[in-house]
């Protein structure tokens, strides 16, 4: 990819909000994973932990509003909020298409979840068209105004993990999702404007998670403009005063 930008037009600013930042625990009280990019075409969520609705209502957000949902990997503090997304929608006459893009594998696993919390729930005719869309990596696929890439990264979930980088409005933004350091993120963050990476603890090295230390050693290779640390364990929390970086709260409004 070297050091173009994805998209040739003249750059704009950006929002990100970081409607959630936490992990699968809730720690710091934290909302689980979900992070907006609205785009006058409608928004596009990447990730959607399973308290995302709740984080789109106390922040403001229509849940109508989003468009497209684009999921790093398939645990339930990154798409378990989904069939809440789709039920919000039928209760509430939603009309916009819903695309949910993910791993492959992704329709069958949602399908999975909300017939688990909701039985029949998959069967209901809706005013809205749902459609699935499975990501392939390192193949770009638009979605209203953002193009996301797939890059293939270290943690199991039932199913391939990607960290995503979003072209929008002639900006990049690049998210790691959950993993080990691979040198995949190299890639996905290669000359991003804002690089959201996971660092779960702060020194202890967990398989298939990101700890601070490592990211530091590393640091030198990213070659992003702006890191945000995200997905932070209690570890990691008590010891933001000794890092040298931006970090993420739930709320979080970002400019790119």
């Amino acid at each position: 990819m070297g050091g173009h930008r994805d998209h040739g037009e003249a750059p704009v600013a950006v929002t990100l909000q970081f409607l959630g930042c936490g992990d699968a625990f809730g720690s710091g009280g934290r909302l689980q994973t979900c992070l907006h990019l609205p785009t006058p075409e409608g928004g596009l969520l990447l990730d959607c932990g399973a308290s995302s609705l709740i984080a789109m209502k106390r922040a403001g957000v229509d849940p109508a509003s989003i468009g497209w949902v684009a999921l790093t990997h398939l645990h339930g503090d990154h798409f378990g909020g989904i069939p809440f997304l789709v039920l919000d929608g039928q209760f509430n006459r939603r009309e916009r298409p819903l695309v949910i893009a993910g791993p492959p594998g992704v329709q069958a696993r949602v399908e999975a979840a909300m017939e688990v919390f909701f039985p029949d729930s998959t069967r209901v005719r809706r005013r809205f068209p749902l459609a699935f869309v499975e990501l392939a990596e390192r193949a770009p696929a638009t979605f209203g105004a953002c193009t996301v890439t797939a890059y293939g990264v270290e943690h199991p979930s039932g199913a391939p993990a990607y960290a995503l980088r979003v072209a929008i409005g002639g900006k990049i933004v690049a998210y790691s999702g959950d993993t080990e350091w691979t040198e995949a993120l190299l890639d996905a963050a290669r000359d991003a404007d804002l690089f959201v990476c996971e660092a779960y603890f702060f020194a202890k090295a967990v398989k298939y998670h990101l700890d601070y230390r490592t990211l530091r050693e590393h640091a030198d290779t990213l070659t992003c403009k702006r890191l945000v640390l995200t997905h932070m364990h209690t570890d990691m929390l008590a010891r933001l005063a000794d890092i040298d970086a931006e970090t993420a709260s739930d709320g979080l409004v970002l400019t790119v």
